[in-house]
């Protein structure tokens, strides 16, 4: 159960990493995770208990996976997403079985984004950086850069700060993403260093 030094990276023994896969540094991958073949996970990353990287996934940095999630083809996380236990990704609007014409749709969770426990994620959206989505909400439309949506379908119930707390409840987006604890310009806003 030790981080290999040659990988850089750790992951359980009963984690399957398939060989083409790119694994960052400091990354730790837990029990009975899969990582597929050309898909690429990046620096200081946590994948949770049975989570599954489909084959040309790009995940970047400083992310954590929940348990029970599985990250589908097409579906791309920038750096700094917090992905809930069980979150659900669908990649094909039209999907049968046996279908010859499956056609996968892209997905793009942007930098900072949050998505809650049990919300599904339907292809083809995209999720704004910052943005907050609630437990349980089924998201079918995009999401804009801080914007808080809740629901099924998911609807817009405000913006919300870089921390994640409520900013505003209103429709139109605030002069300024900062929570009452980050009023200031420069509040909230600096870059955390690296742990």
């Amino acid at each position: 159960m030790e981080t290999n030094p040659r990988a850089g990276f750790f992951a359980h023994p009963t984690a399957v990493i398939e060989d083409g896969s790119a694994i960052g540094e400091g990354t730790k991958i837990w029990h009975f995770a899969h990582v597929r073949v050309n898909s690429s996970i990046g620096q200081r990353c946590t994948l949770g208990k049975s989570v599954f990287v489909d084959e040309g996934v790009h995940i970047g940095n400083d992310c954590k996976v929940q348990n029970g999630v599985s990250v589908y083809a097409g579906v791309t996380i920038e750096d700094k997403v917090f992905v809930g236990p069980n979150v659900t990704f669908t990649n094909d609007r039209w999907p049968r079985a046996l279908s010859p014409s499956w056609e996968i749709e892209k997905t793009t969770l942007k930098v900072g984004c949050s998505i809650g426990a049990n919300a599904t994620i339907i292809c083809g959206t995209e999720i704004g950086s910052f943005a907050m989505v609630g437990a349980g909400s089924v998201v079918v439309r995009n999401v804009e850069d801080f914007e808080l949506v809740a629901g099924n379908p998911a609807r817009h119930i405000g913006w919300v700060c870089r921390c994640g707390r409520i900013c505003s409840r209103d429709r139109d987006a605030p002069n300024s993403f900062e929570c009452e604890l980050h009023g200031g310009p420069e509040a909230g806003l600096r870059e955390e260093p690296a742990k």
